[in-house]
């Protein structure tokens, strides 16, 4: 599990191994705080977009930058972990800016994908990977599933 968790420099050293072998690599990205069945669906949902996934997930300090004190309910390493045991899923980094566009924009995936809560117009390095031949998916979200309906249902004990 843990060779599926690469820094910046051993991801950018395997995109270049998989486009020498002519694969197709589909990126994502996101929190993943706490893992449910949306997440799941849409790893495996992104994974048949390409040969190998790719889970950026942001740092510690990057998710209370984004989500406010008292998250990430779960530490950067404990939740890159978990996302690499799942099957879909071939290779994790976590990432310190609150933007993935700096990494997008290195590693320039031949699919990048987020969920239905984006528009394409509103996803971080869409142009950086169009401008490169690459495409960009915005895949639907689990109808009910959502960390922040979690949390909230554990905080008000339903």
């Amino acid at each position: 599990m843990r060779k599926k968790i690469l820094t910046r420099d051993e991801l950018l050293i395997e995109r270049r191994r998989l486009r020498a072998a002519g694969k197709k690599l589909v990126f994502t990205n996101g929190v993943f705080d706490i893992l449910h069945v949306g997440h799941v669906r849409y790893l495996e949902q992104s994974r048949a977009l390409g040969d190998a996934l790719v889970v950026a997930i942001n740092s510690d300090a990057s998710v209370r930058e984004l989500k406010g004190e008292g998250r990430p309910l779960m530490n950067e390493n404990d939740r890159a972990e978990i996302l690499a045991a799942l099957e879909a899923v071939d290779y994790v980094t976590i990432f310190d800016d609150v933007s993935p566009r700096a990494l997008i924009a290195e590693l320039l995936p031949d699919v990048l994908v987020k969920g239905g809560d984006y528009a394409l117009d509103q996803i971080h390095g869409r142009e950086e990977v169009e401008a490169a031949g690459g495409r960009v998916v915005s895949l639907p979200l689990v109808e009910g599933a959502s960390t922040s309906k979690i949390i909230e249902r554990i905080k008000t004990g339903q």
